[in-house]
């Protein structure tokens, strides 16, 4: 199996940046493609962006595009989303993500527990 822990989260003015970190561990090398998903309050969970294992490919939801940045360290075995500009509307529960197929959009296999990002207007 593989375990991934989520950290950075917080609270932020509107136009504010924050950085959000994905560890794995476990089964590492079953893990290919790597995204990050996120549920605001009351709505469903959605996909925010996604990368290839080698790092070359990257797919972003149009919400986020041009203002968040996803990237991985394999050595590490760690993904990062850098977030800019945030909006109110970006206040969410953010989730790393892992999927055994090398495919950004998904399916994805692997979960964490998520990260509360809240952004302040």
């Amino acid at each position: 199996q593989v375990q991934l822990v989520e950290s950075g989260g917080g609270l932020v003015q509107a136009g504010g940046s924050l950085r959000l970190s994905c560890a794995a561990s476990g089964r590492t090398y079953s893990m290919y493609a790597m995204g990050w998903f996120r549920q605001g309050p009351g709505k469903e969970r959605e996909f925010v962006a996604g990368i290839s294992r080698g790092g070359g490919f990257t797919y972003y939801a149009d919400s986020v595009k041009g203002r968040f940045t996803i990237s991985r360290d394999n050595e590490k075995s760690t993904v990062n989303l850098q977030m800019n500009s945030l909006k109110p509307e970006d206040t969410a529960v953010y989730y790393c993500a892992g999927g055994r197929r090398n495919d950004v959009q998904g399916p994805y296999d692997y979960w964490g527990q998520g990260t509360q990002v809240t952004v302040s207007s």
